[in-house]
C-alpha cells in the first residue's frame, strides 16, 4: 500500500535535511532562551513572541495583528478571497457562516469518526504487521476528506500531490522557490477547473450528493448568501489545501513522541484497546505538544502596536513588522504549564494551543480534536507496536514535512 514519498513530497535533498535539523535542534533551545529573557527582542521588522500570555495576546488581537496569507491565496484561488486571508469583515462573517451550514459538527460522530476507524483498520490489516506511518496517515486522510468534501482525484493528477504542493507554497515556502511556484501556476488553474466541473455536474444532477459540495449546491439553489459558484469553488479549494496535508505531518510526529516514551506508549495503547477515546486523545495531544505542526505561525502588524504592555517585557511593534507567534514555545512555558518538560496526559485543554485562538482559529478544530487521535487508534490497538529496526524506525523529515516512519506490530 505504500506510495513512494517522491510521488507526494518534492525531493528535499540537503536543504530539506538541514531545515529539518534546524527546526529540531536549533529552534527549540532558541525559543527557550527568548522565553527566559527579561525583555522581548525585536530586530528591525521582525519580532518573536514566546511566552504563553504573549502568544494568546497576539492571537486574540486581530485588529492589530493580521494574517499574511492573502497574497499567496490569491495565486491559488485565482484572486478569489478565502476567509483564511480575510480580516474581520462582513464578507468574512458571511463566508464562515455559510460554510458552517454545510460542514457540520454533527458529521463528526455520525460519519467522519466511524469512517476514520474503518479506513484505518482496513489499511492496518492489509499491511500485515509492518506499515509506513506517514503514507498510512496520508492515504487515510485524503480518502476520508475527498469523500466528505466530494472532490475526487482530478483527471491526469492526484489530489494528495496537488494539495501538498499548494500547502507547501502557502505555508512553508519562505524562500519563494521558483520551481515550486511553477508547479503552483500549473496546478492552481487545473484544480479550479476541476472543481468548477464538479459543481456543474452536481447542479445538473437530479439529486445532489450528501457531501460538502452537494450541500453547497443545495444552498445555492435556495439563494443562500455565500454560495455562488466562485464562493463554493474557493471554499472547497481552501479546505483541500489547508486541511488534508496537515495530518500526515503531525500525526506521525505524535507517534514518534510516544515511541520515545515507553510508559506513554503503553498508556496510549491501553486507551486505544479499551476504546477510551477521551483518554487516547489526551495522550495524542500531549505527544503533539512536544512536536507540533510548526514552531510558530506568522502575523503582520497592521498598525503600530504594543505587546506585553505594562510589563517588563513590553515591546513596541511598528506597523508592518512580521511577528512570529511561537505557540510551540507557549506550550512549554513554565509560567502557565506545570512541569512542561514532563509528559502529562492529564493537562487541561487550555494548556494546548495546537489550533490557535481568535478570529483565525482553525476552522476544522473540532474535526482535528476528534479525528487525529482516531487515525492512530487502529495502530495503537495492535500488540507489541514498536519501531522497525534501524533508521527506518525513526521519524525522518523533509523540511517541515514528516517523510518516513516505519513501525511493526504482532498480527
Amino acid at each position: 500500500m505504500t506510495m513512494p514519498t517522491a510521488d507526494v513530497l518534492r525531493p528535499g535533498g540537503i536543504k530539506g535535511r538541514i531545515t529539518a535539523w534546524f527546526l529540531a535542534t536549533v529552534v527549540p533551545p532558541g525559543l527557550r532562551l527568548l522565553r527566559r529573557l527579561p525583555r522581548n527582542i525585536r530586530i528591525g521588522k521582525l519580532a518573536v513572541v514566546t511566552r504563553y500570555d504573549e502568544v494568546r495576546e497576539v492571537y486574540l488581537n486581530d485588529a492589530d495583528f493580521g494574517v499574511p496569507y492573502k497574497e499567496k491565496l490569491d495565486v491559488i484561488t485565482g484572486g478569489q478571497p478565502f476567509f483564511l486571508g480575510m480580516d474581520d469583515t462582513p464578507d468574512y462573517r458571511r463566508d464562515t457562516s455559510a460554510m458552517r451550514k454545510v460542514v457540520l459538527r454533527d458529521d463528526i460522530p455520525s460519519r467522519l469518526a466511524p469512517n476514520t476507524l474503518t479506513i484505518g483498520e482496513d489499511y492496518v490489516k492489509q499491511a500485515g504487521g509492518r506499515i509506513e506511518v506517514v503514507d498510512y496517515v496520508r492515504r487515510l486522510t485524503f480518502k476520508l476528506y475527498q469523500d466528505y468534501f466530494g472532490i475526487p482525484d482530478p483527471p491526469g493528477g492526484t489530489l494528495p500531490v496537488w494539495a501538498t504542493r499548494l500547502f507547501e507554497f502557502q505555508f512553508a515556502d519562505g524562500g519563494n522557490d521558483k520551481a515550486l511556484r511553477a508547479e503552483v501556476d500549473d496546478i492552481g488553474p487545473k484544480l479550479r477547473a476541476h472543481i468548477d466541473g464538479l459543481i456543474a455536474q452536481q447542479k445538473s444532477a437530479g439529486q445532489p450528493s450528501d457531501d460538502v459540495l452537494g450541500r453547497c449546491v443545495v444552498m445555492a439553489g435556495k439563494n443562500e448568501p455565500g454560495f455562488s459558484d466562485l464562493q463554493i469553488r474557493t471554499a472547497l479549494m481552501g479546505f483541500i489545501v489547508g486541511g488534508p496535508p496537515q495530518p500526515p505531518m503531525v500525526v506521525p510526529q505524535a507517534l514518534e513522541q510516544l515511541l520515545r516514551r515507553p510508559d506513554a506508549l503503553a498508556g496510549a495503547c491501553e486507551a486505544a484497546r479499551a476504546s477510551d477515546d477521551k483518554l487516547l486523545a489526551a495522550y495524542v495531544f500531549e505527544a503533539m505538544r512536544f512536536d507540533p505542526l510548526a514552531p510558530f505561525m506568522p502575523r503582520v502588524a497592521r498598525n503600530d502596536a504594543v505587546i506585553a504592555e505594562g510589563t517588563g517585557r513590553e515591546i513596541q511593534i511598528p506597523k508592518g513588522t512580521s511577528v512570529m507567534v511561537a505557540f510551540s514555545s507557549a506550550m512549554m512555558d513554565e509560567r502557565r504549564l506545570r512541569a512542561p518538560k514532563t509528559f502529562d496526559p492529564g493537562r487541561l485543554p487550555n494548556e494546548y494551543i495546537h489550533f490557535g485562538y481568535g478570529l483565525h482559529q482553525c476552522f476544522g478544530i473540532y474535526m482535528n480534536q476528534a479525528l487525529l487521535p482516531l487515525m492512530l487508534k487502529p495502530l495503537l490497538k495492535r500488540r507489541n507496536l514498536r519501531r522497525a529496526p534501524g533508521a527506518e524506525g525513526k521519524l525522518r523529515k523533509n523540511g517541515v514535512f514528516a517523510e518516513r516512519l516505519w513501525v511493526e506490530y504482532d498480527v
